[in-house]
């Protein structure tokens, strides 16, 4: 993916003017890593990716909108990074074990969602990247709109 990334001239990331709020980093951080770590497939433009290429992937769309100060808050990242290619205008899914994919959207807004809770009852979180089983109980809980 790198040599990709380098023949479209793609691998320099501007230099960053500001960044988002700590909270919306943690968060954002949070959602990336557990991505990462998820052992999810990640649909994009016809094809389905690993987790980490997944996390890389929006990591470096991340930087990108970073860098245009377009990134304020968790729901920004969601909304302008991970919903949607911004080449092609189509939807990503998130696909874990053997349930049925779902729109990345669903998944990381649900994923948020248990994120917050938990800081708001004062439990420790799963730290760097949720464990799958995390995962696994996000996918049940989440309504799963058709995927690809």
């Amino acid at each position: 993916m790198g040599l990709a990334l380098l023949g479209l001239g793609l691998a320099r990331v501007p230099v960053a003017f500001g960044q988002p709020p700590a909270s919306a980093v943690d968060e954002i951080s949070y959602l990336l890593t557990s991505l990462g770590a998820s052992g999810c497939e990640f649909y994009r433009n016809g094809s389905w990716y690993d987790a980490r290429a997944a996390e890389a992937h929006l990591r470096y769309k991340y930087a990108r909108l970073v860098a245009a100060d377009r990134i304020s808050t968790a729901e920004d990242f969601i909304d302008q990074a991970a919903t949607t290619s911004s080449l092609s205008g189509k939807a990503y899914f998130v696909r874990c074990g053997q349930s049925p994919a779902i729109n990345s959207s669903s998944w990381l807004y649900g994923l948020l969602k248990r994120y917050r809770d938990t800081r708001a009852s004062g439990a420790p979180h799963a730290g760097r990247g949720a464990p799958a089983r995390s995962t696994l109980v996000l996918n049940q809980a989440i309504n799963r709109p058709s995927g690809p």
